[in-house]
């Protein structure tokens, strides 16, 4: 007979790992908020599946193959394809703050779950290009650095089966990433250039300047904004939309900003206040790559998705 007891000791051996789960599941579906629901589906299947467990793995072994499942199962449930452009119309953006509730020591996951250059919005959507299949193929050896074998258990197939399957996740993964990965591997710390680029970024957004945003973008960038299609090419093409959209016009309003991390880059989350109002609400989160001293990448977020970094205001 289970009591009450016995269900609370249980959830304190699981919720240990609730943080680098969600970090799994986030890189299985590029989306934040579906990795929650499916960290929770993670525990319930746990949960009812308690016996199951023999102890020839760890715990943690066990959960992330009861995760990985589970998103396999979502994955098939609910098919989602890239845009003919290329675009991930579900991708959202993982704050850093939350990457710190992750356990340390020895019981800690070690660097290879949180590696930035596989939690950065470029690898989070190469990876969305592949079958959910070899995506989590990829994911388990590559990321997680699971043997063949170890893998074949999570999904219950052959060595074999798992070393053809990560065949082909490689090759897509070269496919849409678009740079070696030495060359966008964001640094660990920002540089002291990139922190004056970052405040002089987040001056001439508040101040609505497009001539001195423009000086700081590259010539190439490219400007997405999920989960609108399309993606803008060139910084005189974005520079150009920004402005037929109404950004630096008398009735765009006022803006603030505050200076965050997503998926283990700079990003910039602003605040707008309308004309006839005093409170600066939530309007985009800017999660920015930086690449010869210059904004190389932006992609844009809905404000409401701010309400998901603990480090932000809910207002200003």
């Amino acid at each position: 007979m289970t009591t009450s007891t016995d269900r609370d000791a249980f959830e304190a051996q699981v919720r240990r790992h609730t943080r680098e789960l969600h970090v799994h599941c986030y890189r299985m579906t590029g989306s934040l908020e579906e990795s929650e629901d499916l960290v929770q589906e993670t525990f319930l299947r746990a949960w009812r599946r308690r016996e199951q467990f023999e102890g020839r793995s760890s715990l943690r072994a066990w959960l992330y193959r009861i995760a990985t499942n589970a998103c396999l199962d979502a994955l098939d449930k609910r098919p989602r394809v890239p845009t003919a452009d290329g675009e991930v119309p579900w991708l959202q953006p993982y704050p850093d703050s939350l990457l710190a509730e992750l356990p340390s020591g020895e019981d800690g996951p070690d660097d290879t779950v949180v590696a930035r250059e596989t939690i950065e919005l470029t690898f989070i959507t190469a990876i969305q290009h592949l079958a959910p299949l070899p995506r989590a193929v990829l994911v388990l050896r590559d990321v997680l650095d699971c043997s063949a074998r170890e893998t074949a258990e999570v999904l219950e197939t052959t060595v074999a089966s798992v070393n053809s399957a990560l065949q082909r996740a490689r090759a897509g993964l070269r496919e849409h990433r678009p740079e070696p990965r030495a060359e966008w591997r964001p640094d660990q710390e920002p540089s002291g250039a990139q922190r004056e680029l970052l405040a002089r970024f987040l001056d001439a957004t508040e101040r609505v300047d497009v001539e001195a945003l423009a000086a700081l973008l590259h010539e190439d960038l490219r400007f997405t904004m999920p989960p609108t299609p399309g993606a803008w090419e060139g910084r005189d093409t974005v520079v150009q939309a920004w402005v037929d959209d109404g950004f630096g016009s008398e009735s765009f309003g006022a803006l603030r900003c505050v200076l965050t991390r997503a998926n283990g880059q700079p990003a910039l989350a602003a605040y707008a206040r309308t004309p006839g109002t005093d409170t600066y609400r939530p309007l985009t989160l800017d999660v920015l790559r930086i690449e010869d001293g210059l904004v190389r990448e932006i992609v844009i977020f809905d404000g409401r998705l701010l309400e998901r970094f603990p480090d932000l205001p809910a207002t200003l």
